[in-house]
């Protein structure tokens, strides 16, 4: 199976700026390619839709190349010949996705909003003593070393990244999936809000959300976002001849600006260590569900974007990241060579009694305890749905 890792690197000052700059190219190509393709769409509308309606990546990287480069744009050089491509490449695939309907139309990447990332040529790309050589770059350390691949292969799609404090390396590369010995057990595992995940085993896994650490850090984001609004950005009042040069006035002085960006820091941070939490605490759960090895794990096909609906729980189940808990579960599962179940979303899980197989049809989501009328078993409400979820056969 194919599998992905990512590894902080620790870049000289150099190599520092060179990632920015490989950003900044990569950026640039994106929006490029969708101005470009803009452009075309406009003229073919007025020309009463005759002529092209679009342009092909290739025709823009051609254009680029041996045009661009060698003129206007000669700063290209000075990156890997593959960020500009890829980047072209990248618009040209998220265009594809939209006109066949399995995405929204592409916005055009922000330098403010989007996240710094670039391609790394996986030819050139080789795993060293302590870090890893690639090109323009030569020799990167990283915090710990790249996997080892059999020869005579290379790692899949390269990409270094910046989360606001750090430049990380991802990677994928072909591991093959090596069946582990399993119980023969069946486990349910029925998410929920108040708690993460209640396994049929009678495993729990608490909500992370509700911990004294991740409350006290959304105390302070909460706090350092009102301080954030109490501010004003910079703005241009006018321009000014200083040693025969026009500069512009501000509207106040840049100390204040620079207060003004180093607020707006502080707040990436703190969403970065949030996210952090979030995901490792997720990362935990499943590795530890996965690891007592069952045959089957079943799950429930959740209708989260019309849980979303509900205004007074959105954010309550924005931040348990049910779609990533699902995913790493599946990849994980193939890893072991556990088979994955997803259980239709209208399966009555909640409603049937685990014991007699009765449908309680009048519960409300207020009841936390499941009381069957007809057997009289009373049980948790989630640790009910999660044995109906194990027990669960497709037909």
């Amino acid at each position: 199976m194919l599998l992905a890792k990512k590894i902080k690197l620790c870049p000289t000052p150099e190599q520092e700026d060179l990632f920015r700059r490989s950003a900044g190219t990569a950026r640039w190509a994106y929006n490029y390619y969708l101005s470009e393709n803009d452009r075309l769409w406009k003229e073919y509308l007025n020309n009463g839709k005759t002529g092209k309606r679009g342009i092909s990546e290739g025709e823009v990287r051609k254009y680029i190349n041996n045009v661009l480069k060698k003129t206007t744009h000669t700063w290209l050089k000075d990156v890997g010949s593959n960020v500009m491509k890829q980047g072209v490449k990248d618009a040209a695939d998220a265009m594809k996705r939209f006109l066949k309907g399995q995405a929204g139309r592409p916005d055009y990447k922000s330098k403010k909003r989007s996240k710094p990332s670039f391609y790394v040529n996986y030819e050139s790309l080789s795993r060293r003593e302590g870090g890893f050589h690639g090109e323009k770059m030569g020799f990167v350390r990283t915090s710990e070393p790249l996997p080892v691949l059999p020869e005579g292969t290379k790692y899949s799609n390269p990409r270094i990244s910046f989360d606001g404090k750090y430049w990380y390396l991802a990677v994928a590369y072909e591991e093959p999936c090596i069946p582990a010995l399993l119980t023969g057990e069946s486990i349910g595992i029925d998410l929920g809000v108040k708690k993460l995940a209640v396994c049929s085993d009678g495993s729990v896994y608490e909500n992370i959300n509700r911990s004294r650490t991740v409350r006290r850090l959304e105390k302070t984001l909460k706090r350092e976002q009102r301080k954030l609004s109490r501010m004003r950005e910079k703005k241009i009042t006018g321009y000014e001849k200083k040693n025969g040069k026009e500069v512009p006035v501000f509207d106040r002085p840049l100390d204040e600006y620079k207060n003004y960006q180093k607020q707006k820091e502080k707040i990436k941070h703190l969403y970065r260590r949030l996210v952090n939490i979030r995901n490792n605490h997720l990362h935990q759960a499943t590795a530890k569900i996965v690891k007592t090895k069952p045959s089957r794990i079943v799950m429930e096909d959740l209708n989260v974007k019309g849980m979303m609906k509900n205004r007074h729980l959105s954010k309550a189940i924005q931040s348990q990241k049910f779609y990533e808990f699902k995913r790493q579960m599946i990849y994980k599962c193939r890893k072991y060579g556990i088979a994955f179940v997803e259980v239709p979303r209208f399966y009555p899980s909640s409603k049937t009694c685990s014991c007699c197989g009765h449908i309680k049809e009048d519960l409300k989501l207020s009841d936390r305890i499941y009381r069957c009328d007809k057997c009289g078993l009373v049980i948790d409400r989630d640790l009910n749905a999660s044995l109906n979820l194990a027990n669960y056969q497709s037909v």
